[in-house]
């Protein structure tokens, strides 16, 4: 990612949840927050330029000359937005419960436009919540959460970083992170994106940062989205299109070989939900174009 540029993939995935929350019944993951994170020109501009996309993802329904808003829906259910609202709705379900059981902090790596600490100020009284991401995508967001007009909760703290230049434990040492809180973090559309050594760099800290019992979720693509004869179609499509804004997927995992990574990393695997378990449990009975995306994966990780 350019040092000097916010991440584009940020302002993406919460368009896709700003899209979800406005326009599909039922939902997958409710962000009723993001769609007041885009000025009203914005959502045109978006509307347009992704309902372009159509033309690539699915070239036989562009050639139909669908309307904006038919060609939208399709880019918005079958390219991004599945990953994107299952991979949320997951991570949240999961805190959610944890927290009865004694999580007192939230550390959301590349936490891009999340809007957790506004949507659900219900749990603050019993959560510290941390946003961990770099530094200018951090400035961006800021300007975006003044549109919300919302004072920003004292439980909220925003952590700058450089993946690829600063180590998870420098910064969180720095900031009001407890390490002997119980702590769940979340690291989600970040780990294809990085090298392996950088994303076990983060593994190895997460697991010496934080007491035992304290946990990871992270999402992954398996290391065939990686090998072009095998990736499915849209997932060669989000790489390409990864590569054209400057922010190239590198990085794929063996599901089978998963547990010993990690176990190597001081985590022990607690579950790996792969594609069918994900169709499974929140696309199920849909009568929309909503499915599971190949080849990625959710894991949940506990601190040995």
């Amino acid at each position: 990612m350019d040092a000097h540029r916010a991440s584009i993939t940020a302002l993406i995935t919460a368009y896709f949840r700003a899209y979800h929350a406005t326009h599909d019944s039922p939902r997958i993951f409710d962000d009723f927050l993001a769609d007041r994170l885009f000025a009203a020109d914005e959502h045109m501009t978006y509307d347009q330029n992704l309902a372009g996309l159509l033309k690539l993802i699915n070239p036989e329904r562009a050639a139909a000359n669908p309307d904006q808003a038919t060609a939208l829906a399709c880019v918005m259910q079958t390219y991004s937005g599945p990953i994107t609202l299952s991979r949320s709705r997951y991570t949240e379900d999961r805190l959610a419960g944890l927290i009865d059981r004694g999580v007192r902090q939230y550390v959301i790596l590349g936490a891009g436009l999340d809007t957790f600490a506004f949507r659900r100020t219900d749990l603050l009284d019993r959560l510290h919540v941390f946003e961990v991401d770099h530094p200018t995508t951090q400035a961006l967001k800021h300007q975006r959460l003044a549109m919300l007009g919302r004072p920003y909760p004292p439980q909220l703290h925003f952590v700058p970083i450089d993946f690829l230049t600063q180590r998870l434990s420098t910064v969180l040492h720095a900031s009001a992170y407890d390490p002997q809180a119980l702590t769940f973090f979340s690291w989600l559309g970040v780990t294809y994106y990085l090298s392996r050594e950088a994303i076990f760099d983060t593994l190895c800290d997460v697991a010496a940062l934080a007491p035992a019992g304290s946990s990871i979720l992270f999402d992954y693509m398996d290391a065939d989205a990686f090998i072009p004869e095998r990736a499915a179609r849209r997932i060669q499509l989000m790489q390409t299109i990864a590569g054209q804004v400057g922010e190239p997927m590198q990085t794929g995992f063996d599901p089978s070989t998963l547990a010993a990574d990690l176990q190597q990393a001081g985590l022990r695997l607690e579950e790996d939900l792969g594609p069918a378990e994900i169709d499974a449990r929140y696309f199920r009975g849909r009568t929309d174009e909503y499915h599971a995306f190949e080849h990625a994966h959710f894991a949940r990780a506990v601190v040995a």
